[in-house]
């Protein structure tokens, strides 16, 4: 039986418009400290793991290592990030937070956590679990397509 594309009930298509819309309401968080989207990733994850590759960061955020390599160079700039070299790989940069850096992650975090309570509103503590175990699986789901590639 052949089936039509129709992109409002086109799984791929809703994830993207959802996925769009929630990092325009996330956005509002951390546009007034004068960080893009990119950014915030990056500085969020630094923030989180500590020190890390921009290799690392680039499979962490699912960004691509150009817009990785952007966002380490403009929070750098901004004395917000420190870059040094690797010792196991003179090729590579270790990224790790300034006390500056820390300083602003703990100041937009709980804007952050505010928008994401305002998201969820109407959600149940069940339906937040499942939410998050569908879309773990989607996600593993699209890297076992991307490996056979």
């Amino acid at each position: 039986m052949r089936r039509s594309l129709v992109l409002d009930d086109f799984l791929p298509y809703r994830l993207s418009v959802a996925a769009n819309a929630v990092s325009r309401v996330i956005a509002r968080s951390y546009e007034d400290a004068g960080l893009r989207t990119n950014e915030w990733r990056v500085l969020a994850v630094l923030a989180e793991d500590g020190p890390s590759s921009q290799q690392r960061l680039v499979g962490r955020t699912q960004m691509d290592k150009v817009a990785v390599s952007r966002a380490a160079t403009a929070l750098a700039d901004e004395g917000l990030v420190r870059r040094r070299e690797d010792p196991d790989d003179a090729r590579a940069l270790i990224l790790s937070l300034t006390a500056r850096g820390r300083a602003l992650h703990r100041r937009l975090a709980p804007r952050a956590l505010a928008l994401e309570d305002a998201l969820a509103e109407g959600l149940s503590a069940r339906d937040l679990a499942t939410l998050g175990r569908l879309l773990r699986r989607l996600e593993d789901a699209a890297g076992r397509l991307l490996a056979e590639e």
